[in-house]
């Protein structure tokens, strides 16, 4: 059915030959699933387009995505993956990874009279897994909590669909529109609002993180903008950088202060981010 979505597709289900399977996130656009076989764990994204209705326009792009994700992840050298088409869209399959996601595991540092701080090691883990990713000449594009998954041995940084810095195959590159607008930089808000695109950077990676960070940390985004409003509004308050008077307790507070700088010439790079923490 249109409107349903989409179960495995079969090329998916003739490769991995699932020993079991699980749907962990069905949004517009995409699914999901976290996917165990003999040959491995692994998270496959299933992609199709957004239809239009009476909120929101048509959205093509979302149909790319797990395709492009794949051809940027191939590019970044990981080997254990694949990528193809199916009659609605595109899909990936890639190695699962365990573990909680930033805001996920500072839920305690954000309730009511809680003595717990935010530990540095775990903010420093996630600067370590973007600066690899911007070592390797690539901005994320996307950055936000749910997009860092803390393992028992390293921190992964995942979603890599937006991803800028190398070349994507033609038939399956879409401009980048912006993102969650709580996680944009201000530079990224305006060119959204004039010209209906942006470019990815890596400056506007950091002031992502900052905005994750902080609001993982507190409960509160980083500028001040209502709940309900349209994006439009919500790119406006971050382009014209109404910042919250609010501040990450401990020694990221003023870290993060700098990272969510309005000018991008302002922000530390991610690699000054990581020296200041370690």
């Amino acid at each position: 059915m249109p409107g349903s979505p989409p179960e495995l597709p079969i090329v998916v289900l003739d490769a991995l030959m699932p020993t079991s399977q699980r749907m962990v996130l069905d949004r517009r656009g995409s699914t999901v699933w976290e996917v165990e076989s003999h040959r491995g764990h692994y998270a496959v994204k299933v992609g199709y387009p957004i239809e239009a209705t009476a909120e929101w326009a048509a959205q093509p792009w979302t149909a790319l995505a797990p395709a492009r994700e794949g051809a940027v992840l191939l590019r970044l050298g990981l080997v254990d993956l694949a990528y193809g088409e199916w009659e609605r869209g595109t899909w990936n399959f890639q190695p699962w990874h365990e573990g909680p996601d930033l805001y996920q595991l500072w839920e305690p540092c954000r309730r009511p009279d809680s003595s717990i701080a935010p530990h540095t090691s775990v903010a420093l883990g996630c600067v370590e897994a973007l600066a690899e990713l911007h070592a390797k000449g690539w901005a994320h594009g996307d950055v936000q909590p749910a997009h860092f998954i803390i393992g028992p041995e390293r921190t992964h940084l995942i979603d890599l669909a937006l991803a800028q810095g190398g070349n994507v195959p033609e038939g399956y590159d879409f401009p980048f529109r912006g993102c969650l607008v709580h996680y944009e930089a201000p530079e990224i808000a305006r060119s959204v609002l004039d010209t209906g695109e942006a470019e990815p950077t890596q400056e506007a990676d950091v002031y992502a993180l900052g905005a994750s960070l902080l609001i993982s940390a507190t409960g509160w985004r980083a500028m001040e903008y209502p709940d309900d409003a349209p994006r439009s509004v919500q790119r406006e308050a971050v382009a014209d950088g109404r910042r919250r008077l609010v501040k990450a307790p401990g020694e990221l507070g003023e870290l993060i202060d700098a990272m969510l700088s309005h000018a991008p010439g302002d922000r530390p790079t991610i690699f000054e981010v990581g020296k200041a923490l370690s």
